[in-house]
């Protein structure tokens, strides 16, 4: 059955903290611009659009939901969770950071519905975190991940690479270190200067320089090959191409790109049929035609850097995330594996 967000994008006025990447604006005396008849109104426009016989959850993302009061988290709630009673919609979903769980906030998300809770945790070093203004301690981390397990809420994580004074090494401690808390899913974002932004200010007094987005796919594919080879789903690699950061002057700087999970699994299996092709002399491809494109590359680019060797036909027996090469079966472990062996390899090499 096919899955549905309806984003609700709630911004947090109240916010106590100003991290160095995030633009949120300070209105005193209101905690948020998102009324209950805007929610009933987003959540009832996208119910006369959406499929019947699909998922359907409330996903309430662009601030830190549990950092708002408690009274208007459970006005949120209430309303949202009388469309759950009448079967409209499957559940709810939020965002927030990691310190700001506690038992009575987890209760309270349980009481009405909610089934994800996704952690900004960005990153777990400690100068990394200092840097971008936004420091809580790896235990405030883990024990929001037990609290939300205790009352069988799903745990998302959600990564940022290419933050201040970040290096690749310590993004796949970070990330190490946040498959150790069992996530149930995570996601990974290559950190973006945004307009009205203290990185902004820093970008332009030369006190932070972005990643290109070489760089960006580099380390992202390392982090990616490691989170879903342990079994855990990464369920969005780069920020979403919204209206808003497609408009004029809002990405000041940094890997911006609007395929770029599809850049990244492009270069995980170029380096896959490479070894092959490099032994073999040959590039024999039997895939089911759901994989085709994903093989092929983003702009057909594995295609082109193999053309010497590429061969690709559609064999429909073949499960969507597995592969025939020369004749070999592969799974798509077996390709992660291949990256994480490479990664290991490299980080050898720089020892």
């Amino acid at each position: 059955m096919k899955h549905y967000n309806i984003p609700i994008f709630i911004s947090h006025f109240g916010c106590p903290n100003s991290c160095v990447f995030c633009n949120q604006k300070k209105i005193n005396g209101r905690e948020t611009d998102v009324t209950i008849q805007d929610l009933k109104d987003t959540i009832e426009t996208y119910l006369e659009t959406l499929p019947k016989n699909s998922k359907k959850e409330v996903a309430f993302f662009g601030g830190t939901f549990t950092g708002i009061s408690m009274n208007l988290q459970k006005e949120y709630l209430e309303t949202t969770y009388e469309y759950i009673k009448a079967g409209s919609i499957d559940g709810i979903r939020l965002s927030t950071r990691p310190d700001c769980i506690t038992e009575e906030i987890v209760e309270q998300l349980k009481k009405y519905g909610v089934t994800v809770v996704e952690l900004g945790v960005q990153s777990l070093d400690k100068d990394v975190l200092l840097a971008t203004e936004r420091y809580y301690p790896l235990e405030v981390v883990e024990n929001a991940c037990r609290l939300l397990k205790k009352y069988e809420i799903k745990v998302g994580i959600q990564l940022m690479i290419g933050l201040p004074k970040s290096t690749q090494e310590k993004e796949y401690e970070t990330a190490k270190k946040a498959l150790a808390m069992e996530p149930d899913m995570v996601r990974i974002y290559p950190t973006l200067v945004i307009k009205n932004t203290k990185m902004e200010r820093m970008f332009y007094n030369g006190e932070y320089t972005p990643l290109v987005l070489e760089e960006a796919v580099e380390i992202t594919r390392k982090i990616y090959s490691l989170v879903e080879s342990k079994g855990v789903n990464v369920i969005r690699v780069g920020l979403q191409p919204s209206d808003d950061l497609r408009e004029d002057g809002v990405v000041v700087a940094g890997p911006f790109h609007s395929a770029f999970r599809e850049l990244v699994e492009t270069e995980i299996h170029y380096d896959f049929f490479k070894d092959i092709a490099l032994k073999d002399k040959k590039l024999d491809i039997l895939a089911n035609e759901k994989s085709v494109s994903k093989f092929v590359g983003i702009n057909k680019a594995n295609r082109l850097r193999l053309k010497e060797y590429f061969n690709i036909k559609i064999d429909n027996s073949i499960e969507k995330d597995d592969v025939v090469v020369n004749g070999k079966k592969y799974s798509r472990l077996d390709i992660l594996r291949g990256e994480l062996k490479r990664n290991e390899s490299d980080s050898d090499q720089h020892r």
